[in-house]
């Protein structure tokens, strides 16, 4: 599986400690010339192999969720799903998903998504110059006002 990165223990992006792992593809849906994201797209990928990302995840005695982020998980739709199923064969954890997509722009993916335990997806683009606020199902603060997260299963 190709990454941009893994954070062993993040504090930041969910309200449980995590780890965080930055999936390598963006199809740029946004638009904008100037992405959040951009110093991550020019960084150079990581090849790691999925069932020794699980492994490193479940021997952290830390460790209590998932996160998966930027650039986009669902642009590597095979990996995500397959780190899942992976994750999913040894225990129920939470796994939060980070995408910029609406949720209508993802519905079959989402439905996918939905057959798993504790799965949580924040949705929505991420828009410059808008006011933060807090998001009570991640127990973050969110970058623009049209982003949200959602527990889908």
């Amino acid at each position: 599986m190709k990454i941009k990165g893994l954070i062993s223990e993040d504090f930041i992006n969910y309200k449980k400690p995590a780890m965080t792992i930055m999936f390598p593809c963006c199809t740029f849906k946004c638009g904008m010339e100037y992405c959040q994201n951009s110093p991550l797209y020019k960084s150079e990928n990581i090849d790691l192999n999925i069932p020794d990302i699980v492994c490193r995840y479940l021997s952290n005695p830390i460790t209590e969720a998932m996160v998966m982020q930027g650039l986009e998980p669902f642009d590597s739709w095979d990996d995500l799903i397959s780190l899942i199923d992976c994750l999913r064969v040894s225990c129920d954890d939470d796994i939060v998903i980070y995408t910029g997509y609406n949720k209508n722009e993802i519905t079959d993916k989402v439905e996918i998504l939905s057959k798993y335990k504790n799965i949580i997806i924040k949705f929505g683009r991420y828009i410059p110059d808008q006011k933060n606020h807090f998001d009570e199902i991640l127990g973050v603060y969110l970058a623009s006002d049209n982003q949200y997260a959602e527990k889908i299963s």
